[in-house]
């Protein structure tokens, strides 16, 4: 069954950090002397992003999604490229079936290895510059890390779901979910070191629901 788009609302929010942040630990990347001289200059190890209190790099996704709905499969590539031996992003999300198309825009090999536990895992090399590597997973997983056997301080997530009703948190620490058929849900926002939480709120036809903060 196919989603009114007349009746559609949307979800917004910010997602707070209350606590104290750990300093960002410098790593050394010298014994890759391509990693040390990238342009991007040097690298911090730092998972819990936070700007001015708000956090970045949350998964805020629909844990009882529609289940009538006819969603497509985006024809749009989910971009993750390597640059200065690191992942940008460190966090996306994507439908289960779309590409994921993993760049590397280095001067120095890596191997992209999936470290997945519901999907089949995989590991692939990738040389400098060379022709993206185009994936897709085919089960809903969330937060599946995905590192580089070759760099061992590079990792990121990759969220997969049965629909596009989700979102990740930039820098900010906002996000906003689209397309929302009327209902009732479970939001719930996910972070790679400090778990998830989860709110219940409805949602009425046409409604921009505001203030759906989290804090953590």
């Amino acid at each position: 069954m196919a989603v009114d788009q007349a009746t559609t609302g949307s979800i917004s929010g910010t997602v707070h950090f209350a606590g104290s942040v750990p300093a960002p630990l410098k790593i050394d990347m010298g014994f890759d002397p391509a990693c040390a001289l990238s342009p991007r200059g040097e690298n911090f190890a730092s998972p819990i992003a936070v700007k001015d209190g708000k956090l970045a790099n949350v998964f805020v996704y629909l844990k009882n999604p529609p289940i009538l709905a006819d969603w497509m499969i985006p024809k749009e590539h989910v971009i993750v490229d390597q640059v200065g031996c690191r992942y940008e992003p460190h966090v996306v999300g994507a439908m289960v079936g779309q590409t994921i198309e993993f760049r590397n825009s280095d001067n120095t090999e890596h191997n992209i290895h999936a470290a997945s536990k519901t999907n089949a895992e995989w590991n692939e090399s990738q040389s400098p510059k060379s022709q993206p590597i185009l994936k897709h997973f085919d089960k809903p997983e969330i937060m599946l890390p995905v590192k580089c056997n070759q760099h061992p301080w590079m990792k990121m997530y990759v969220n997969v779901a049965e629909n596009p009703l989700f979102a990740v948190t930039g820098a900010d620490g906002s996000f906003e979910i689209k397309g929302l058929p009327p209902g009732e849900y479970t939001l719930a926002a996910v972070h790679e070191k400090l778990g998830e939480k989860t709110m219940t709120l409805k949602v009425a036809p046409k409604e921009q629901k505001t203030g759906a903060d989290f804090s953590f």
